[in-house]
């Protein structure tokens, strides 16, 4: 197919242009940039077909058979894969569980170094590609800096995230991933534990008995039984402290707030019932410790259960450490062996999930997706990007595209159908090919407002399948000068892109005979292939349009792995 004249006036070769990954460079000398390679990651059926339309004049079709499918959603998705045999290098700077390690050592050269300066830990990232801290490192905009693109992914050994600058990270690319799973039971029995403790004067009581006192009547604690427990935050940990609380027999009302910090702190002492009990095992910092100081010394708070503070450790003269109605302990939540040991399998497998480019469900700073909705979104991941390329090599002359409206219909209703994912990768097909910025999902909304695109989204109701998550994807975009003037209808270019499956393999000679049963006759037909019986592409050239009809039937053809149609 490239050596054919007719076929390079018909397709000029920068229309598609090939993901700008290592592994797809090595392919562009073999298969024609004219092919939307499909793809089977997260388990998708290998037999995708994307369907293409662009308003020019001429009109012809290209038919894709591809008898291996090439899996190149990895790439799309980021640019963390692992190229040939070099292997990623994975700095841990705090102790991880051994289970852990040996996840990560199967992918990679892992380091392990520990109690590194900022400037130590700087000088090192240079060289690294991945970085796991618990809460001891601080992750800073400098660290990013000195990462220099390198860095793509930051793993943290557990649920918080204060110590990672997000901004910096996102704005570099590096994708941030946490283990918030592991330590759920782990920090919810502590919680019980201090309650208890608390309720019983357990601390304070023990340590009387060891200075050689016996005070039975100073340390008369309350019964749990019958108590109001109000749980603020009401995610995995909150729930399974509300439910050990609930077999204590206390009464458990909940509020999770999922706004900002200021909001949080809305439930001041001064507003709480005389006498109240707290009890923090979540973050330093939601709790005003100064306010807290003076309300356990004006009785409007009993008692203080403490495990986390602000500054981590707390000042040894600490007023609020040293209270006598205060029981602290060193951040100890997730410090059981089961969950030490959970919490490094789940990180390394995030991390080592991130370097292989797969999206993490864990992932703190790119859009969170759940597993099952990336499976089913992974073929239309492609589209979004393989859109976003093709639209942006259209456009010419002018003041370049500075806004793009991005058209999803589905037969879902808006609240069934999220998107993120899928903007975030018409972002990326938009940039990369004009820019040497690496986008990914990451950086894809701060890369796009940093250079002025405005995105607007706009979900259309169609009457389709249930079971499809979205029909056509379709990007606009006004106001812009074309290379292909008949592409530019009334200001606009539009492009529409579908995603159809198809179930087995069969033979692709029946092309032919569907188009000449619909009167569609066929200009020419150039055919092209990597290597014999391997992958094959063939375009044909067509004096009418095909109906609907027709293109259902090539699309059901077994042997069909993917076909383009395009008026030119």
């Amino acid at each position: 197919m490239a050596s054919s004249a007719s076929t390079k006036s018909i397709f000029p070769s920068p229309l598609f242009s090939s993901s700008s990954s290592s592994s797809s460079k090595s392919r562009s000398s073999k298969i024609p940039n004219l092919s939307f390679l499909s793809s089977n990651t997260f388990g998708t059926k290998p037999n995708d077909i994307n369907i293409i339309k662009l308003s020019c004049q001429q009109r012809c079709f290209v038919v894709n058979s591809v008898l291996k499918t090439v899996d190149q959603t990895k790439q799309t998705i980021s640019n963390n894969v692992v190229v040939g045999n070099e292997k990623p290098t994975i700095l841990v700077s705090e102790k991880l569980g051994e289970a852990g390690l040996q996840v990560l050592r199967k992918l990679g050269n892992v380091v392990c170094a520990y109690d590194l300066s900022p400037e130590e830990l700087c000088t090192k990232i240079s060289t690294c590609d991945a970085l796991i801290v618990r809460s001891g490192t601080k992750v800073t905009r400098k660290v990013f800096e000195a990462g220099k693109g390198k860095l793509r992914v930051v793993g943290r050994a557990g649920v918080g995230i204060d110590n990672v600058d997000l901004q910096a990270a996102t704005e570099f690319g590096c994708l941030v991933v946490n283990a918030p799973t592991a330590n759920t039971i782990a920090a919810a029995e502590h919680g019980i534990a201090l309650l208890a403790a608390m309720a019983r004067n357990v601390s304070q009581a023990d340590a009387s008995l060891k200075a050689g006192k016996w005070l039975r009547s100073k340390y008369v604690g309350v019964s749990m039984v019958g108590k109001t427990l109000a749980v603020m935050g009401f995610g995995k940990v909150g729930s399974e402290v509300a439910r050990r609380a609930k077999g204590l027999g206390m009464n458990v009302i909940a509020h999770d707030p999922y706004a900002p910090a200021d909001r949080a702190r809305a439930a001041a002492f001064a507003k709480m019932k005389k006498g109240v009990r707290i009890i923090n095992v979540a973050r330093g910092g939601v709790i005003d410790e100064d306010a807290l100081v003076k309300a356990l010394d004006s009785g409007i708070v009993a008692q203080a259960a403490l495990d986390v503070f602000t500054e981590e450790p707390p000042a040894k003269d600490s007023k609020l450490v040293q209270h006598e109605n205060v029981i602290a302990t060193p951040h100890l939540g997730a410090s059981t062996k089961e969950a030490q040991e959970g919490v490094a399998i789940e990180i390394a497998e995030a991390v080592v999930g991130a370097l292989n480019g797969e999206l993490s469900a864990t992932a703190v700073n790119a859009p969170m997706v759940a597993p099952e909705v990336l499976s089913e979104l992974a073929p239309y991941v492609a589209l979004a990007e393989k859109l976003g390329r093709l639209a942006v090599q259209l456009v010419s002359g002018g003041s370049g595209i500075q806004s793009i409206k991005v058209v999803y219909r589905s037969a879902r209703g808006p609240d069934n159908l999220d998107t993120r994912l899928l903007r975030a990768m018409i972002i990326k097909g938009v940039i990369e090919p004009i820019s040497n910025t690496i986008v990914n999902l990451v950086n894809a909304d701060y890369i796009a407002k940093q250079r002025g695109l405005r995105i607007s989204e706009e979900k259309v109701a169609v009457d389709s399948s249930l079971e499809l998550p979205v029909e056509s994807i379709q990007i606009q975009i006004s106001n812009v000068e074309s290379k292909f003037a008949s592409a530019v209808s009334e200001g606009q270019i539009s492009i529409d892109g579908k995603v159809k499956q198809i179930d087995q393999p069969g033979m692709i000679g029946l092309v032919g005979n569907i188009l000449g049963q619909q009167n569609v006759n066929v200009s020419f037909m150039s055919v092209g292939r990597t290597s014999r019986r391997q992958k094959a592409i063939m375009a044909i050239g067509v004096d009418e349009e095909p109906n609907k009809e027709a293109l259902e039937n090539i699309g059901a053809v077994p042997a069909v792995e993917e076909f383009v149609f395009l008026k030119l």
